[in-house]
C-alpha cells in the first residue's frame, strides 16, 4: 500500500473524470456533434484522441478553426440533457478535505455547465475558488489556469497540490510548480497519466484524504 504523504494548505482539483463520472456523457455529446458536423468518428476515435483541451480533439477530427464555435454549440446542445453523477467516493472525499484544507476547482469545463452541476450535486459552497475554461484563453497543459487559482487564493505553489485524471493535468501542475496527484478515472487517460509520472497516482479519488495532511 502506498504510504506517500503530502503536507499542504490548499488542495486544487479537476472536475470531469476526477470528481465527476462524466465520460459517457461527454462521449455521447461528441458523437452527436460529429454526426451534425459530418465527421465520421466513433467511440474508438474519440478514445484515441481524447484530450481535456477539446480543441485538440477538433484538430484531430480535422474540424476547421472557423467551425469550432459551431462545434461547441452542438456539443453543448447534445450535453444539455445529460446528468452525470459523482464518482464513487468523491463526495465523501471532498467533505473530508474541506474540513482540513482550502479547496479550489480548476477545470477545463465551461462555467455555466460546471456551476449548474455543482449546484445540482450540492457542492457549490465547498470551493473557495473556481477556475473555468472561460477564465483563461490558454488551456491545459499550460499553467495559466492553475496560476489564476493560486493568485486568487494568494497561495504559493509549494503550499498546494493539484489532483487530476489526465497527463495534461500533471503537466499543468508541474509547469506551475505545484505537486501533482493523479487519479485513475473513467476517461481514456490511464496510460498517458501513468507515463506522465505524477508525484502520486491513486486508483480512486476516495483514497486522496489519507495521503494529505494539513501543513502547519
Amino acid at each position: 500500500m502506498n504510504q506517500t504523504l503530502f503536507r499542504a494548505r490548499v488542495v486544487l482539483l479537476d472536475w470531469d473524470g476526477t470528481l465527476l463520472n462524466s465520460y459517457a456523457a461527454d462521449q455521447r455529446a461528441y458523437l452527436a456533434m460529429f454526426r451534425g458536423m459530418g465527421v465520421e468518428w466513433g467511440v474508438r476515435e474519440i478514445d484515441r484522441h481524447y484530450s481535456p483541451n477539446w480543441y485538440q480533439v477538433y484538430r484531430a477530427a480535422r474540424i476547421s478553426r472557423p467551425d469550432w464555435k459551431r462545434a461547441d454549440r452542438m456539443w453543448r446542445a447534445a450535453y444539455r440533457s445529460e446528468r452525470p453523477a459523482l464518482l464513487s467516493g468523491a463526495r465523501a472525499a471532498v467533505r473530508i478535505l474541506e474540513r482540513r484544507f482550502v479547496l479550489g476547482l480548476v477545470t477545463a469545463g465551461s462555467r455555466g455547465r460546471v456551476r449548474q452541476q455543482l449546484r445540482d450535486l450540492g457542492l457549490e459552497d465547498l470551493f473557495s475558488v473556481r477556475v473555468f475554461s472561460e477564465d483563461s484563453p490558454r488551456k491545459k497543459p499550460h499553467p495559466a489556469p492553475l496560476q489564476i487559482a493560486l493568485k486568487l487564493l494568494r497561495a504559493k505553489p509549494e503550499d498546494c497540490v493539484y489532483v487530476g485524471d489526465s497527463a495534461e493535468d500533471i503537466e499543468m501542475a508541474r509547469r506551475a510548480g505545484v505537486r501533482a496527484i493523479g487519479v485513475l478515472g473513467p476517461f481514456p487517460t490511464a496510460g498517458r497519466i501513468r507515463a506522465a509520472e505524477p508525484d502520486l497516482l491513486l486508483r480512486s479519488i476516495r483514497d486522496l484524504p489519507r495521503h494529505l495532511r494539513r501543513a502547519d
